[in-house]
C-alpha cells in the first residue's frame, strides 16, 4: 500500500498527538484503615461464621492442653506404683482431646470457607464493577497487568491467606493464651520466667514489622509489573515480530522477573532471620525453666510432673509463636494484596446521574425518541505532558447525519470519537447531547443512546447469540437473528452449532471480519440514536473490507454516525467529512466539496484512488 494507507491507521488514547506514547502508571493503593473499612461490613454479613471460627478455636485450644497435663499427671503417679490403670485413662483423655481437637479443625474449616470465600468473591466483584465504572479512558492511563494481577493474583493471595492462614491465627492465639494462663496455673514462679520470653518475642517484632510491611508491599507490586510485561509480550506478539523486537521485550520481560524473583528471596532470607530470632527466645526460657524447676523441685515445693507439664507447656508455645511470626510473612503479603485491591475499588468515581430523555424504544412499533443532535464546542485534551490531542473542536452531529473523520496517524481522531462517546471527558470545553453534558450522564443511560465501537473488539468465551445479547440480555432469539441478518453475517448458520456456538477465548475461532460482525450485530440490537465506530472495519483485509463497510453502513442507517474511517472509500458515503491533522479540524463538507477545494483531503483521496 501507498504511504497514504499508513496515514490512515488508527492513532490509540494513550499516544499524543505527535505519536510519542505517554507513559502509564500503576492504579492507587488504599490505607490500611480504608481497607478495614471496605473489609469489615463483608464480614459482619458473615459474622456467625466468624463466631463459629473462632469457637472451634478456642475448644481446640483448651483440647490441647489435656496431653500436657496429663503427661505430667503420669510422671508423678506412674514411678513405684503397679497399677497402670493411670495410663488407660491418660490415653484415653488423651485421645478424646484428639477427637475434639480434630472435629474442632475439620468444622473451622468448613466454617471459614463459608466466611472467606464469598467474601474475596465479592471484593473481586467489587474490583471489576468499579473499574468498569471507571471507564476505559481512566482505566488506559495505568498498566493493564497492574489490574489484571489485582483481580487475579491479589484475589488468590488473600483467598490462599485466609484458607491457610486465619484458621492457624486464630488457633495460635487461642494456644498462646490458654498455653500461657496453664503454665501459671501449674506454678506462679513457673509462669513468670515464662514471661522472660516476652520481651524476646516483642523484640523480633520491633525489628520484623516495620520492614516487613514495604517489602511484601513492593513483592507484589513487582509481581503486578511481571503480570503487566508478560501480557504486554503475549498480546503485542504480532507487532513485536512484524519490527523484529521481540529480544528487546524479552529483555524487558526478564528484567521484570528477575526483578520479582530477586524480591522473592530477599523476602525469604528476611523471615528466617525473624525466626532465628525466636529460636534464640525458645532456648533460652525452656532452659530457664528446667534450672528454675530443678531448684523447685529439690527443695520439696514442687513435683517433676508439674515441672514436666510446665515444661510441655512452654515447648507447646513453639509452633503457635512460631506460626504467627511465620504468618505475618502471609498476613502482609495478603495485606498488601488487599490494599492494591481496596484502592481500586475506593477510587472515586465522578457523579453521574443526568439521563438523556426516552429510551429507545425495542419493540419495533415505533421509532425511538432521541434527546437531539451530539454537540462539541471548544473541545480540547491532552495526555499527560505530550502534545494536545485535541485543539478547539467544535463539531455538531445532527440525528441521521453520518459524519466520517480521516487524518494522519495522531491527528486526534480516536480522542475525538472518546470524547463524543462520552468515555473521555474533554480537559477543556464540553460534550452534550441534547443540551445535557455527557460527562455528567449516567454511563447506563448514556449507553443507551451512544454506542461505539472500536478496530478492537472483544469476544466473550460464550455463545454467539450471548454475545450479540450483550447490550441487551432480555432480547428474543428472532431479535437476535435479526440483527446478525442486518449486518449481512450470514455464516453463522454455517458454523458448527450455528448461533449457538461458543466463541471466544478457548471456542470456535472467529477471523477479524466475523468478530467485526458480531460486535457491529451487538449495536444494531441495542438501537442507540448515535453510533461511533472508530475505525471498526480496519482489520478486515480486502477481502472482507466491502462486506464490513455494508455491515456498517446498514448499522449506521437512520440513526446519527461519527465514523474514523480507515478507508476513503467510507468517508465518501458520509454525509460530511471531517479532516483532521494535529487535534485541529482542518477541513469539512460533503466529499465533492473537499475534492474541489483541492485541499488536504483532495490530496489523500487522489493517493487513495489514484488520478491527477
Amino acid at each position: 500500500m501507498s504511504s497514504t494507507d499508513t496515514g490512515m491507521h488508527a492513532d490509540t488514547t494513550t499516544p499524543d498527538s505527535a505519536g510519542a506514547l505517554v507513559t502509564t502508571g500503576t492504579l492507587p493503593l488504599a490505607s490500611g484503615r480504608e481497607s478495614l473499612a471496605v473489609l469489615w461490613p463483608l464480614l459482619k454479613e458473615r459474622r456467625l461464621y466468624l463466631t463459629l471460627v473462632c469457637l472451634t478455636g478456642l475448644v481446640a485450644s483448651v483440647a490441647g492442653l489435656v496431653a500436657p497435663w496429663v503427661i505430667g499427671w503420669l510422671v508423678d503417679v506412674l514411678p513405684g506404683s503397679q497399677n497402670y490403670t493411670a495410663v488407660w485413662v491418660g490415653a484415653g483423655a488423651i485421645a478424646a482431646a484428639g477427637i475434639v481437637g480434630a472435629g474442632c479443625a475439620w468444622a473451622g474449616q468448613a466454617w471459614l470457607a463459608r466466611l472467606t470465600e464469598p467474601t474475596v468473591a465479592r471484593l473481586r466483584e467489587m474490583v471489576m464493577d468499579r473499574s468498569l465504572q471507571l471507564g476505559a479512558a481512566q482505566m488506559e492511563t495505568t498498566e493493564t497487568g497492574d489490574l489484571v494481577s489485582r483481580v487475579a493474583e491479589d484475589a488468590r493471595e488473600i483467598s490462599q491467606a485466609a484458607t491457610a492462614v486465619v484458621p492457624l491465627v486464630v488457633q495460635s492465639l487461642f494456644t498462646v493464651i490458654v498455653s500461657g494462663v496453664g503454665l501459671a496455673a501449674v506454678d506462679w514462679r513457673l509462669g513468670l520466667v515464662g514471661l522472660v520470653a516476652l520481651p524476646m518475642y516483642w523484640t523480633t517484632l520491633r525489628w520484623y514489622l516495620p520492614r516487613s510491611g514495604p517489602i511484601y508491599a513492593a513483592e507484589r507490586a513487582a509481581f503486578g509489573t511481571r503480570a503487566s510485561r508478560l501480557l504486554g509480550g503475549i498480546t503485542g506478539s504480532r507487532t513485536l515480530h512484524a519490527f523484529d523486537a521481540q529480544d528487546s521485550e524479552l529483555d524487558r520481560i526478564t528484567a521484570a522477573s528477575g526483578h520479582a524473583r530477586d524480591l522473592s528471596i530477599r523476602v525469604f532470607s528476611f523471615v528466617t532471620r525473624a525466626f532465628s530470632r525466636n529460636n534464640r527466645a525458645e532456648v533460652t526460657v525452656l532452659g530457664l525453666l528446667l534450672v528454675v524447676g530443678f531448684v523447685l523441685v529439690d527443695a520439696g515445693t514442687l513435683t517433676a510432673g508439674a515441672v514436666t507439664t510446665a515444661a510441655l507447656l512452654f515447648h507447646r508455645l513453639f509452633n503457635p509463636i512460631g506460626a504467627l511470626v511465620g504468618m505475618v510473612d502471609q498476613v502482609q503479603s495478603a495485606g498488601a494484596s488487599l490494599v492494591r485491591m481496596v484502592g481500586v475499588i475506593t477510587m472515586p468515581v465522578p457523579d453521574r446521574t443526568a439521563t438523556l430523555g426516552p429510551v429507545t424504544d425495542h419493540s419495533g412499533d415505533q421509532p425511538g425518541d432521541q434527546p437531539g443532535a451530539l454537540e462539541l464546542a471548544g473541545v480540547g485534551h491532552s495526555y499527560g505532558e505530550g502534545a494536545p490531542a485535541l485543539v478547539d473542536v467544535d463539531l455538531t452531529v445532527a440525528p441521521g447525519e453520518v459524519v466520517a473523520v480521516v487524518g494522519s496517524t495522531g491527528a486526534g481522531k480516536s480522542t475525538l470519537a472518546l470524547v463524543a462517546a462520552g468515555s473521555v471527558v474533554p480537559a477543556r470545553g464540553t460534550a452534550r447531547m441534547g443540551g445535557v453534558s455527557l460527562a455528567d450522564v449516567d454511563p447506563l443511560a448514556l449507553r443507551q443512546h451512544i454506542t461505539m465501537v472500536s478496530q478492537e473488539v472483544h469476544s466473550f468465551a460464550t455463545s454467539i447469540v450471548e454475545n450479540v445479547r450483550a447490550p441487551r440480555p432480555e432480547a428474543g432469539l428472532a431479535e437476535v437473528r435479526a440483527a446478525l441478518q442486518t449486518v449481512g453475517a450470514d455464516w453463522v448458520d454455517d458454523l458448527p452449532d450455528g448461533v449457538d456456538t461458543v466463541i471466544g477465548e478457548g471456542g470456535h475461532p472467529l477471523d477479524p471480519m466475523q468478530a467485526q460482525m458480531i460486535a457491529l450485530a451487538r449495536v444494531e440490537l441495542a438501537d442507540p440514536g448515535v453510533v461511533i465506530l472508530d475505525e471498526a472495519t480496519a482489520e478486515a483485509g480486502s477481502a472482507g473490507a466491502r462486506r464490513l463497510d455494508s455491515a456498517a453502513a446498514a448499522v449506521l442507517k437512520g440513526r446519527a454516525g461519527l465514523v474514523v474511517a480507515h478507508r476513503l472509500s467510507q468517508a465518501a458515503a458520509a454525509d460530511r467529512i471531517l479532516v483532521m491533522e494535529h487535534g485541529r479540524i482542518v477541513e469539512s463538507g460533503t466529499h465533492d466539496e473537499l475534492l474541489h477545494s483541492d485541499g488536504r483531503y483532495a490530496e489523500l483521496s487522489r493517493a487513495w484512488f489514484g488520478g491527477e
